[in-house]
């Protein structure tokens, strides 16, 4: 947080959905359908688990290209270009909607926290403006589970790497969000889950206020640096409501 800025200073609040409004949940029968799905779709001549690992050294490198550039390729870019390019783009491009959600759905079933709809609404009835800030490579998805939970009109933006070409840390994707949300920079909060990425790229684009939900799964696979501190730490969705009170209306 800014020297500047207080609490009282914030209007809107971004959230990220995977690990932080959304966990994941590992369901062997749901992962294997998915592979299966995926074989079916695309006529692979391979067992579901070998499809699956001939496509993940594909996407380990899609991923470092995008982690290193802080770029994100389109759902069809993604499945035409890098995963299946030895396919048919007049086959694979009009699965490329399909596919990703498949490919995510390969780690498990997503699920909301339990404090997910309590939270949102409160802060909406706060007086806060809502937007997502989320890296992910499908284009429905969250919207999909936000209209699915009714959770379509508590949010302002919800800005997505997928649809906007590049991702977070970029500076840019917060500054679109904050332009999108109709707030400067300064008078906005995010609420991510990992310790570098969200707070490194909170802090270049100058919003306010950052916050991470500490997330074990996260932590696992990028550990935190002593040189990069959020400004809050919260183990909860619902340690949101003792951060933020009511908004005061002019």
């Amino acid at each position: 947080m800014t020297n500047k800025t207080r609490v009282s200073d914030i209007e809107a609040i971004f959230l990220d959905v995977g690990n932080t409004l959304r966990i994941v949940i590992k369901d062997e029968g749901f992962m294997t359908n998915s592979k299966r799905q995926m074989v079916k779709l695309t006529g692979a001549q391979m067992s579901p688990d070998d499809f699956f690992d001939h496509l993940e050294a594909r996407y380990q490198v899609l991923r470092k290209r995008a982690k290193e550039q802080l770029l994100e390729a389109s759902e069809q870019e993604m499945w035409t270009q890098w995963m299946l390019p030895d396919y048919p783009v007049e086959k694979i491009a009009p699965l490329s909607g399909k596919l990703p959600r498949l490919w995510r759905d390969c780690d498990g079933r997503r699920v909301p926290r339990s404090d997910v709809s309590k939270v949102v609404l409160e802060l909406s009835d706060r007086g806060y403006l809502l937007g997502i800030i989320a890296n992910t490579i499908t284009e429905t998805e969250i919207p999909d589970w936000l209209e699915a939970d009714h959770l379509t009109d508590y949010f302002k933006t919800v800005v997505l790497s997928s649809k906007l070409g590049i991702r977070k840390p970029n500076p840019e994707i917060y500054w679109e969000s904050a332009r999108r949300i109709g707030a400067p920079p300064s008078k906005c909060v995010y609420v991510g889950d990992n310790l570098v990425r969200d707070v490194e790229g909170t802090q270049a684009a100058g919003f306010g206020m950052s916050i991470i939900l500490l997330e074990p799964e996260t932590i696992k696979k990028e550990p935190p640096r002593d040189d990069v501190k959020p400004d809050r730490i919260i183990h909860e969705l619902s340690e949101l409501l003792d951060i933020f009170p009511p908004r005061l209306k002019l």
